[in-house]
């Protein structure tokens, strides 16, 4: 009488261990990136239109907006961290901070896995009636999980125009400091 096994030998077993764990090791750290790079792009697509849409909102309605970081949704921080969220009001009263009667034009939430900083003295993006960046450059610098070498710069003109540029060494030591 003979016996018809089924099942694996334990050469099999270790061999069919032995290559998940290689496809595990390559497929994890490659999904995670993808992931980081995904957030990075949606941080980056925000802040652009949050900027362009401040800049139309002050040259429609011949008014200020202003742009700050916050973490609710409603008031401005101090502070160059934008990675908590920001908004965009009009600035009836010019003040660079939100009062009750002022609009809110959009709320972006927190960032995740994204640091988002802006430029050493610009706390706020303030756009003139005529759709112009008040003040000097503003520079924000975007930096994700995969590290410095992702890291990305957006930079505001003082005429409103929007660049990608290169973050130098002190912008990137700023945005890429994870906790």
């Amino acid at each position: 009488m003979k016996m018809n096994n089924q099942g694996f030998t334990l050469i099999e077993l270790m061999i069919s261990l032995a290559v998940s764990g290689i496809l595990m090791g390559v497929a994890i750290p490659a999904s995670l990136s993808a992931i980081h790079a995904t957030r990075a792009s949606e941080a980056h697509t925000a802040l652009l239109g949050s900027l362009m849409t401040a800049s139309s909102k002050a040259a429609l309605h011949g008014a200020r907006t202003t742009l700050c970081p916050s973490h609710d949704g409603q008031t401005c921080l101090t502070g160059f961290d934008w990675s908590m969220g920001w908004i965009g009001f009009i600035d009836q009263n010019a003040s660079r901070e939100r009062e009750p009667n002022e609009s809110i034009i959009f709320s972006q939430t927190a960032l995740q896995d994204t640091r988002l900083m802006s430029s050493s003295g610009r706390t706020r993006i303030v756009f003139q009636g005529n759709g112009g960046n008040a003040g000097s450059n503003a520079t924000f610098t975007l930096c994700d999980q995969r590290g410095i070498s992702k890291a990305k710069t957006l930079v505001v003109s003082n005429t409103g125009n929007l660049r990608n540029g290169v973050p130098n060494a002190t912008q990137i030591s700023l945005a890429c400091q994870f906790k």
